[in-house]
């Protein structure tokens, strides 16, 4: 009698977080860099990637991805094509050639600004906010709060990385923020 190999389920965040590689001491010492440029190389990563997202809100009535700069344009863009839907490009300051709106927050080591146009959305859109990763969560809240000040309602917050390590993740969900991460580094 002979035995079938066992087949093991594919778990696409398994996958993924495999696929991120890890940088140590960059872009300064003790800190691990996790680069998601492999995610992009290899072209059953990126399916994979994009898939989980648009799986997850195939059936969510949205009308915008909006995208962080800058990582969560490569990904922001993708989704929002697989989904039928407009993206809303989240710029630091001074990127942008139209009107804006800006918020600034703290960072670890100073504080930083995002602006969106001023036209991005209007009273009533459904808005997913993506990004490459959640770290202090500071970027996040603020591009929630430009696009709740222009009347969007930011309906999840997505990352393909959690740093849960850095209390990012907690924060968001502390201050109401729905969130959807597809894989995380915690205490490596």
């Amino acid at each position: 009698m002979s035995s079938a190999p066992v087949e093991h389920p594919f778990n696409p965040a398994d996958f993924l977080r495999a696929t991120i590689r890890t940088v140590p001491n960059w872009p300064q010492p003790g800190v691990m860099f996790r680069d998601i440029t492999p995610l992009f190389q290899n072209r059953k990563a990126l399916r994979v990637m994009i898939d989980v997202f648009v799986q997850r809100y195939i059936d969510t009535p949205l009308d915008y991805i909006a995208g962080m700069d800058a990582r969560g344009f490569i990904i922001g863009p993708i989704i929002a094509y697989e989904l039928n839907l407009g993206f809303i490009p989240i710029r630091k300051k001074g990127k942008l050639p139209y009107e804006t709106v800006s918020e600034s927050y703290g960072l670890e080591y100073g504080s930083a600004t995002v602006e969106v146009h001023s036209d991005a959305c209007k009273a009533g859109d459904r808005i997913i906010l993506i990004d490459d990763l959640i770290a202090t969560g500071g970027t996040m809240l603020a591009g929630r709060n430009l696009l709740e000040r222009l009347g969007g309602e930011v309906v999840e917050a997505a990352a393909i990385i959690d740093l849960p390590d850095l209390g990012g993740s907690k924060r968001l969900r502390e201050n109401g923020v729905r969130l959807f991460t597809v894989c995380d580094f915690e205490g490596d």
